[in-house]
């Protein structure tokens, strides 16, 4: 057989199974729990949002903006996503086991990574189209030293500490009447138990060291997320109400 020929014959082995196979060989997601046991990063090994940067979808409408997001949400018990640098936090119903989730997810994030899609896309259009980074902390020729020195530290000191625990943190504004720095979680921080705990023990005293402008700090619910687990509850009350009707009914045996 000629050289040629020889590498071409090689060649053409790369172009059956074999080479979906070892793609999917070479990307080992990784997990790592988080204060929430609802929450769980997966670390694909790659970079997920570049320049640092975190991105929230805490409904399936919202998540209609990525592809991955999108598939994320079609898995039975996911209810959160969110993208970091180098992680996504999946966040599950309560009452679905890790154990039933993790192989979806897994499949679903190698078969994206696959396929070559861009993490964002734009609606109109259908082309990629990555939104803007960590807009709530870029500091405005309008802000007072004070608010850019609050943006500035959640920017480097706060966000990349919770980003560890697989969520991120919003800045929502400054009330200068009472000193209270209004913050939105994301992530495994959004529906964490111990969030409260993380905002005043944390956030708030590094703040009000460093700002001796700031008295408190106060989460804000995210609107969709707040609708959302509102319409959830309701229907959970529903049903219980629905079972309590069931079993009055029911006669009882002698």
């Amino acid at each position: 057989m000629k050289g040629s020929a020889r590498r071409d014959s090689i060649a053409g082995l790369w172009k059956g199974p074999l080479r979906s196979v070892l793609q999917r060989r070479t990307l080992f997601i990784q997990t790592a729990a988080t204060p929430n046991p609802n929450s769980v990063k997966f670390l694909p090994g790659s970079v997920v949002m570049e320049n640092e940067g975190t991105y929230d979808f805490p409904t399936p409408q919202a998540a209609r903006a990525s592809p991955l997001a999108d598939k994320l949400f079609q898995i039975d018990g996911v209810v959160g996503v969110m993208f970091g640098p180098d992680f996504i936090t999946v966040t599950k119903r309560e009452d679905i086991e890790w154990n039933v989730l993790r192989p979806e997810i897994f499949s679903v994030i190698m078969d994206f990574y696959m396929s070559g899609q861009p993490l964002f896309m734009d609606a109109s259009t259908g082309s990629a189209d990555a939104p803007g980074l960590n807009e709530d902390t870029r500091i405005l020729d309008a802000d007072p030293e004070h608010v850019a020195m609050i943006k500035e530290l959640i920017e480097t000191r706060i966000r990349p500490a919770v980003a560890e625990d697989g969520g991120s943190v919003l800045y929502r504004g400054f009330e200068e009447a009472t000193g209270t720095v209004l913050l939105e979680l994301q992530g495994a921080c959004s529906s964490c138990a111990s969030s409260s705990v993380t905002l005043k023990n944390g956030v708030e005293n590094m703040l009000r060291h460093y700002v001796p402008e700031v008295k408190a700090v106060r989460e804000v619910k995210n609107a969709e997320r707040e609708m959302m687990e509102a319409e959830s509850n309701r229907m959970l009350h529903e049903l219980e109400r629905r079972f309590a009707q069931q079993h009055d009914a029911t006669p009882a045996k002698r």
